[in-house]
């Protein structure tokens, strides 16, 4: 009879009716993460994630104005804001960091990238280069506009430039728009149709880091959704980061 009632619980726990939605925002770069994890969560605990992505400064406002979620990811600085402002639970937990890499089209010749130089040549030789637009919030976008002005081409590529908005830079590349994108490396390799050159070299490389963290005010979705976060940081989340170009904490 014991053993009845262990099998009925466990039954009724993965129904229809025990699942919630789980609301997740996530940062652009770790949209890809958040997908590939997805499915085999979901078809261990039949919840289910309802995903929206934006850039880390649209985020931090769309929650300050109230928006809801269950789980949120973006970098710690506004992690940390949102927290004091009560717009996040306390104990956001570290996840991955990610650094900015450069992308072709895979029918394109491969610019050298290994050294400050060569990038430097490389984005002066690109007719069109593609990144995120600052003014949209987004940190890739605001360091790559520091780095042209630190290496003196700001003003040669003024013209060139090509400012996405938000989303995938990568897919200016594939489909024509632009010649070269420089972008973080999880929001490269998911693009069909172009390639990671490389990252930057390591004396301009940047790199973000990413926690998660529940809101302040669980909704049915919130019990879910510390599982959840505690798979992206168990060993098979971190599988998968590594997978999307992504670097977890040292255990």
């Amino acid at each position: 009879m014991v053993r009845w009632f262990a099998v009925a619980a466990t039954v009724l726990a993965c129904s229809p009716a025990a699942a919630a939605d789980v609301r997740v925002l996530t940062a652009g770069a770790f949209k890809a993460v958040v997908l590939a994890a997805a499915p085999a969560w979901e078809r261990e605990t039949g919840h289910h994630l309802v995903v929206a992505n934006d850039t880390a400064g649209a985020l931090a406002r769309r929650v300050t104005e109230g928006e809801g979620f269950d789980l949120l990811i973006v970098p710690p600085a506004q992690m940390e804001a949102l927290a004091r402002a009560g717009r996040v639970a306390p104990g956001a937990v570290p996840l991955a960091r990610v650094g900015v890499g450069v992308g072709v089209r895979a029918d394109a010749p491969r610019p050298d990238v290994a050294s400050v130089e060569a990038f430097r040549a490389a984005v002066l030789a690109a007719p069109r280069i593609a990144y995120i637009d600052p003014a949209s919030g987004g940190s890739s976008g605001a360091y790559v506009e520091g780095l042209l002005q630190r290496l003196g081409v700001a003003d040669q590529m003024r013209d060139r430039r090509v400012l996405v908005r938000g989303g995938l830079v990568a897919e200016r590349v594939a489909d024509g728009s632009a010649d070269l994108a420089i972008h973080q490396i999880s929001e490269i390799l998911p693009v069909a149709g172009v390639v990671l050159v490389g990252p930057l070299p390591a004396e301009i490389q940047s790199w973000t880091s990413y926690s998660g963290g529940l809101s302040p005010s669980p909704t049915a979705g919130g019990e879910a959704a510390r599982g959840f976060l505690a798979h992206l940081a168990g060993p098979a989340g971190r599988a998968v980061l590594r997978a999307k170009g992504m670097e977890v904490p040292a255990e």
